[in-house]
């Protein structure tokens, strides 16, 4: 199983924030259906400022990469979202230690502490109608391959449609939050698909 060096972590986090810019109008139309509307917004201007502290003092590991990452989000990001990501990335990175490489076996572990955290943060379990329908599912099959990982990811955020939301603003609405697909899922397999493509790009 290949290495993943730090490198690999800051072309996965800009990756990241180049998917978001794509996507936050389609982030933000999921939001106005059941949350604030802000979701694409406030994640783009996160992740705009990640890819700047990135550039500004570039990590000397992996764990340290996420770790900027997820301080950047918290300091930068209003809502709910910046505290949930900031907190993933921030108890994945510091999962991950300093070491200057990691396995994809160190990268499950890691996103598993990092999604155990945003639920103990957030109170949301597996089933509520939350990013964590999306993250769970990817850390449990990411040592499987990327690939696994993003696919798992994509069920979960599609199997968001259904749901009752049990779990944020959502969760007001009763039963008139089923049927729409939760804007943090949605963006949370946008994170795990940037994963699978960065993975992809390094080994072509």
């Amino acid at each position: 199983m290949a290495e993943l060096d730090t490198g690999f972590f800051v072309r996965w986090l800009t990756r990241t924030a180049s998917a978001v810019d794509r996507e936050a109008d389609r982030l933000t139309e999921l939001d106005a259906a059941i949350g604030d509307a802000d979701h694409g917004s406030n994640l783009r201007r996160g992740f705009t400022a990640v890819t700047a502290a990135l550039a500004e003092k570039p990590p000397p590991s992996p764990g340290a990469a996420l770790g900027l990452a997820g301080r950047t989000l918290v300091s930068k990001v209003g809502g709910a979202s910046g505290p949930l990501y900031g907190t993933l990335l921030r108890r994945a990175g510091k999962e991950l230690g300093d070491a200057a490489t990691v396995s994809r076996d160190d990268l499950a572990r890691a996103l598993t502490a990092g999604v155990e955290a945003v639920s103990a943060l957030g109170g949301a379990a597996e089933g509520d109608k939350t990013m964590l329908d999306a993250l769970l599912p990817a850390a449990r099959a990411l040592p499987e391959s990327f690939t696994a990982a993003r696919r798992a990811a994509t069920e979960g955020a599609v199997g968001t449609v259904p749901l009752r939301a049990r779990r944020g603003r959502a969760s007001y609405l009763g039963d008139r939050s089923i049927g729409h697909e939760d804007p943090g899922a949605a963006s949370a397999l946008v994170l795990v698909a940037a994963l699978e493509q960065t993975w992809e790009a390094a080994d072509e």
